[in-house]
């Protein structure tokens, strides 16, 4: 039986080559595997554009490949690219994106538009210090950080300007 190969075909943007590149050279130097699913589900990911879900994953993966794949095996990937710091979960929308500094641990901030519902990261090492500072004098071990906020991004908030305006 021959194996279908888990080599995406579509052509893949410049910024999505990159953050490839440098998932595979973290990987290599934390001697850990980036295997080609893993490798898939980071790059749908990456060219989603926006916070997605696993069953979304396994879809997209599945109509780029000509193949279905099981839940499980979405979710393993899914699991390692979490451990690794390659990407993060939005937890109010059980969704996932990649994140935008891997190399290194840091809290993540996420903005998030109710109305497209694209996100940013942000890192702020200030933001970061303020909730250490304030469980240590609560006497208080932080075991995971989730902080989201939601609102509207710039582009839909100029769409809903610019829409006003003209309804003038």
């Amino acid at each position: 039986m021959a194996r279908t190969s888990l080599i995406m075909s579509h052509p893949v943007p410049d910024v999505v080559r990159s953050a490839l590149v440098a998932a595979e050279v973290t990987c290599q130097t934390r001697r850990v595997q980036l295997t080609p699913m893993r490798r898939a589900v980071l790059q749908t990911l990456w060219q989603a554009g926006q916070p997605i879900g696993a069953y979304d994953i396994m879809k997209s993966i599945g109509a780029e490949l000509g193949r279905r794949f099981s839940p499980p095996t979405v979710y393993r990937a899914l699991d390692f690219l979490l451990a690794q710091g390659l990407i993060s979960r939005i937890e109010s929308r059980n969704a996932f994106v990649p994140c935008a500094n891997p190399d290194h641990s840091h809290a993540c901030v996420f903005f998030i538009c109710e109305n497209c519902g694209t996100s940013e990261e942000i890192e702020d090492r200030h933001v970061e210090r303020l909730f250490e500072e304030k469980a240590d004098s609560l006497g208080f071990r932080i075991n995971k950080r989730v902080l989201e906020l939601q609102g509207m991004c710039a582009a839909c908030l100029r769409a809903a300007s610019a829409k006003t305006a003209t309804a003038l």
